[in-house]
């Protein structure tokens, strides 16, 4: 009788061991598709040129459409309504917040060594660019974890055909 008791025991423990390890693995699936969808976001922002800045000959990132580009790719790669809300068939359960999306335009001088304090992340762009910060929660499902919350980073640079020809 003692055997079968410290079998179901030990079966309960490996079960929650196993359950534990799946919930890992879906955490980091969750947080590789939001790395990835930010990355998107933030290379589509970039690709925004300015036609008018462009005929004067300089290269710079028009930001309403980069804002709204990046926006646009995030909600389609995370599946999310346009308040940042999940929808029903979305990876995420709760809402995606963009806690920066910062364009580096060609006011700077290049290269140019963003840096934000508030989220602990550097870069170097090379030419006009674009960084974002997306704040993104994965659900547990044990009561006694928290909830995991990342801030995914993302940045890249204006890329077309001039600036790879060099002319």
């Amino acid at each position: 009788m003692y055997k079968l008791i410290i079998m179901m025991g030990m079966m309960t423990i490996w079960l929650t061991a196993q359950l534990m390890q799946v919930e890992e693995e879906l955490a980091m699936k969750t947080m590789y598709q939001s790395k990835r969808a930010v990355n998107r976001a933030a290379h589509a922002a970039a690709q925004q040129l300015d036609r008018t800045a462009l005929a004067e000959g300089v290269l710079r990132i028009n930001e309403s459409e980069a804002r709204s580009s990046a926006s646009l790719y995030l909600r389609n790669n995370l599946a999310l309504d346009e308040q940042g809300v999940p929808l029903p068939h979305s990876p995420l359960r709760h809402p995606v917040e963009v806690v920066a999306l910062d364009i580096v335009n060609a006011e700077e001088s290049f290269p140019y060594h963003y840096r934000n304090e508030a989220y602990d992340f550097e870069v170097t762009l090379q030419r006009p660019g674009v960084v974002m910060i997306v704040r993104i929660a994965h659900p547990r499902r044990f009561a006694v974890i928290d909830d995991r919350i990342w801030h995914i980073r993302g940045a890249a640079e204006l890329v077309d055909r001039i600036v790879q020809d060099g002319s």
